[in-house]
Formats: C-alpha cells, structure tokens, sequence
C-alpha cells in the first residue's frame, strides 16, 4: 500500500476525498449522474492517440527539429510554453497537456535540463489552463456556461479577451524569467518515424476525436471507434493508456457532486453568489474544481458572465481546480528524478500568485 500511495499520491488522495463524501451522502444510483462520462470517453481517445503517436516516434523527430533551431534556454523555455496556451484554444486544455507536458520532458531530458522540468511543466500547466478560455471549445466550462448563456462569439470575447491578453504577458514574462545559456545538443543518429502508415490511423483517430470536442460527433461512437482500432492494428498501446488517471477523475466526480447534493451547501452558495459570482466561483473551484462548479453554480445565479470569468480564472490555484492539472502532475511524476513536494510547492506558489492578481483585475472591472 505505501508503494502504490508513492506511484499513485494523486488517486490515493481523490479517492480518499470521494470516500469522505460518502458519509455525508451514501452511495445510490445517483452516483452515476455525477460522473463526466463525455470526459472520460474523450480522455481514454486521446491518451490511447498521443500514446499510439508517441510510439511511432513523431515527438522524438519533432524533439529533434525543434532542438536544432534553438540555440538559447530562454527561447526554449518559451516555445514550450506557447505551444500549449496557443493548441489549447481549439483542442482544450486537457488534450494540449497530454500533448505537449511529454514532449518537454523528452526535450528538457535530450539537452541535460532535468532542473527545468518543474519550472517549465507548471508554466505549461498554466499556459494551457489560461490560454483554453480564448474560444468556447478550449475547456468544458466555457462551452457549457457558453451555451447556457446564449451570448454570441463577440460578447464572450469581451468577457475574456482581457484576462487571455494579460495571462499571455505573464507567461511570456516567466517563460523567459531565466538566465540566458546556450543550449548545444548532438545527436548519435537522426530520429525517423516508425510505422508512418500507423501514424496515418492515429491520424484519422485524433481528428475523430476534435470533432467530439466540436460536438460533431458523439463521444460513445468515437471511443468505440477507437477501441476497435487498437484492437485491430496496436494492442500494445491498450495497456500504455493511464487507467488510473480516469479513475482519478471518477473520484472527484464522486466528490465534487456529493458536495452538490447537500441543501447545506446549496444554501451557502446561492448566498455567496448574490454578493459576488466571480469571486465565489474561483473560490469553489479550488475545491470541486471549474467544471463541477460551473455546472453546480449556473443553478443558483443568473450572472452567467461572472461565472465565466471566475471559473476559467478559478482554474488557477490549488491542484484539483483544474482537473487538467492532474494530467500534467501526473506526467511529472514519471520523469526521472520527480519529487511531488517541489513540485506542488512551485505549482501552489505561481498558481496563487497569478490567480490573485488576475482576481483583483477582476474585481476592480466589477
């Protein structure tokens, strides 16, 4: 047991978390209600494709390329960076993580820049989590207060197109917070990729699976499209997939809706919610996270536009207020010398700090 809490501190933890909410409301069949089945289905997708591409060496190549033409770490630092804040806007925060956190750890590892990891992973973290609130489709709770609200694409972007502006100054501005020193890199042999038909089927899956995001397609056909193709063309990549990071997720859900289901609380947010929807929503969200509390809150207020403010800013803050944040701790642990307390401690300390000061924005506007 204390293995698997050192391997899995993250599942350890939700499930006690979820566990705990139990006693206070007993298990039934609403319990299935709760669970993001949308998400999970979407997760599973993309953590089989990006594990399938992986395989087929195209973050290797892509590695290579990009090392060749970056001469500095400030420049390095910084395109690593951007790529998630940038991706995320159209292919959400959770997929531009699950992209892009292994592809920095492959390139900080290739250069001996181990000592960049938890800087560099926690600025992705950020970048994808600020960046996905650009347009609807970047994260979930955009897209449901979104369509919930029935405002249009130019109302939304005068809601948020401050807060994007401004969180790209700051990620710009800590990405490139680092003494300057070249970067030199040499490589025994030129990366190539590996089964480029097989690359083509990933292809084929990983744009299925925008069009989920899209809400083109449902998510039940597409994961079972992508079940059976693993099945018929890579089994191996069934057994990379991160089942514990879904069961993760399952525990929170658990958690978040029990919190959701008892009158005390409801009380107590309706309240909260008549004085300041921003505030309170950020607030909620370092606890059940910014998806469950834009669902939650959007019953009891009719200020749509601070709930859209406060928990795409909400996604700062402590670790579960983004679920998304937990795909890139989790990719951390598995980097060779991880150590959890440094990282959550880098983690907190950026994330409150930007969260802070984004809120006071906020609450100045109001």
């Amino acid at each position: 047991m204390k293995n698997f809490f050192k391997k899995e501190p993250v599942l350890c933890i939700s499930a006690l978390c979820a566990a705990a909410s139990m006693l206070l409301v007993p298990p039934s069949y609403a319990y299935l209600a709760y669970i993001d089945w949308k998400v999970l289905g979407l997760l599973f997708c993309l953590m089989a494709v990006v594990a399938g591409v992986q395989a087929c060496g195209l973050f290797d190549v892509l590695a290579q390329k990009l090392l060749r033409g970056c001469g500095g770490l400030c420049k390095l630092r910084l395109m690593l960076v951007l790529l998630p804040f940038f991706t995320s806007m159209l292919i959400t925060n959770d997929v531009a993580l699950i992209t892009f956190v292994p592809f920095a750890i492959a390139v900080l590892g290739a250069v001996g820049r181990r000592d960049q990891y938890i800087p560099v992973i926690v600025l992705q973290t950020v970048a994808a989590n600020l960046g996905s609130m650009a347009l609807p489709v970047g994260n979930p709770q955009s897209l449901f207060l979104y369509t919930k609200s029935g405002m249009g694409m130019g109302e939304y972007f005068g809601v948020l197109g401050l807060y994007v502006a401004l969180s790209l100054i700051g990620v710009v501005a800590l990405a490139l917070a680092v003494k300057e020193t070249p970067i030199e890199v040499s490589f025994d042999r030129t990366e190539t990729l590996k089964e480029k038909k097989l690359l083509g089927v990933y292809a084929v899956l990983f744009l299925l699976a925008m069009l989920v995001v899209l809400r083109v397609l449902d998510y039940r056909m597409v994961t079972l499209i992508v079940l059976a193709a693993l099945l018929v063309f890579d089994r191996k990549t069934l057994g990379k997939v991160d089942y514990m990071l879904l069961l993760t997720f399952i525990c929170f859900f658990i958690f978040s809706g029990n919190l959701g289901g008892m009158e005390s609380v409801k009380a107590m947010l309706t309240g909260l919610l008549q004085k300041n929807a921003v505030l309170t929503s950020a607030l909620a969200s370092q606890v059940i996270s910014n998806v469950p509390a834009a669902v939650l809150l959007s019953a009891f207020t009719s200020d749509l536009r601070g709930l859209l403010i406060g928990t795409n800013l909400g996604g700062m803050g402590t670790i579960i207020a983004s679920l998304a944040s937990l795909i890139s701790f989790k990719y951390y642990l598995r980097a060779e010398g991880a150590s959890a307390g440094k990282y959550m401690l880098h983690f907190t300390l950026v994330n409150v700090v930007g969260l802070a000061l984004l809120l006071a924005v906020a609450l100045v506007l109001a």
